[in-house]
């Protein structure tokens, strides 16, 4: 195996990671409309996740400079041809950290209504976007020989592409319905096991269908193991939220969003991202890859500092492992009525 095949490895366990933590992430920024009731609960949910949303994003960051770093070919020609889908994604990940860190700001109800306004559509709109790129990667654009993208916007917006979004929008509403009631207590932790049931059957008719037309099109053995996997972890996942595992279910739908993007990027290898004018203009790991001492420093940099950033991440999740409910918030008088959303 060469340096660049490793580094392909390597930014795929960059995405799963992103996608397994910041797939909770913003599936609670979505719940904070159909699962709370009142500016009580819409904290609780927020708070949920308070501790680690942007550590959940160094995993963006990191696998953004990977790519740029290890295949900078397939970087220019991701971000140059995707450009309008990844700045809306950035403006939205933009405003949902502000929204987070502004919103307890004021105390006035009209003030903190809208920032919560904001996470949830900030949550909502990238979850779809990511399903959208990452299916037309693996799917394959229109790359001319000089290795640019010749197509337009629109040209993203197919019914693979389409379907790819509203699995990624499910799945990960799915998986922060899973999370909130693992981190939650009260009412709203059983209102959450409903909800992850509703999402996760959901999930489970689109992302079949998603995961089988993948692997008839570009898949492979390795690919359809994977699908298999995401498919049995998603069942479990069901399972064990219905018996009132929520440490399972977890457990199970994190597992099933690992081995979803996972066999993504297995139907996707060796190419990175593949041409749909003439397969011989495709971006592979070889002819998009960095040099082999470029590749060879960010190895030693990467086996030096990676460990170290998982154990921070891991004590931080362990620090905030606490389920929190209304009668941990702050002024909240669980004998009054609680104001509609």
């Amino acid at each position: 195996m060469q340096l660049h095949d490793v580094w392909f490895i390597l930014i795929a366990v960059l995405w799963i990671g992103y996608f397994f933590l910041e797939g909770f992430d913003f599936g609670i920024g979505i719940l904070t409309k159909p699962l709370a009731r009142g500016r009580a609960e819409r904290r609780v949910l927020i708070n949920t996740i308070g501790p680690v949303w942007d550590g959940n994003e160094v995993w963006l960051l990191t696998a953004g400079g990977a790519t740029f770093a290890a295949f900078p070919d397939w970087y220019a020609t991701l971000f140059s041809g995707f450009y309008i889908p990844l700045l809306i994604i950035l403006v939205c990940l933009i405003v949902r950290g502000v929204a987070f860190e502004y919103r307890a700001k004021r105390p006035e109800e009209r003030w903190q209504r809208n920032w919560e306004e904001a996470i949830f559509w900030t949550s909502l709109i990238p979850a779809f976007l990511w399903g959208v790129a990452f299916a037309n990667i693996v799917r394959g654009v229109d790359i001319d020989q000089q290795k640019n993208y010749v197509g337009g916007f629109w040209d993203l917006l197919n019914p693979y592409a389409i379907l790819g979004g509203l699995v990624t929008l499910s799945l990960f509403t799915f998986h922060g319905a899973v999370f909130a009631a693992l981190k939650t207590v009260g009412d709203i932790r059983e209102r959450a096991r409903v909800m992850a049931l509703r999402a996760g059957l959901v999930t489970a008719v689109l992302a079949l269908a998603f995961l089988v037309w993948t692997q008839a099109d570009n898949g492979n053995g390795w690919s359809l193991v994977a699908m298999v996997i995401a498919v049995l972890a998603l069942v479990a996942a069901l399972v064990a939220n219905q018996l009132g595992r929520e440490g399972w279910a977890f457990i199970a739908s994190g597992a099933t969003v690992v081995a979803a993007v996972a066999m993504l990027f297995l139907a996707l290898f060796p190419d990175v991202m593949p041409s749909t004018l003439n397969t011989e203009w495709s971006l592979t790991v070889s002819n998009a890859s960095s040099s082999p001492y470029t590749l060879k420093l960010m190895t030693i940099v990467a086996a030096v500092f990676t460990p170290l950033v998982l154990l921070y991440q891991g004590w931080t999740y362990w620090v905030f492992r606490k389920r929190i409910g209304v009668q941990h918030i702050p002024g909240h008088d669980p004998a009054a009525a609680l104001d509609k959303a």
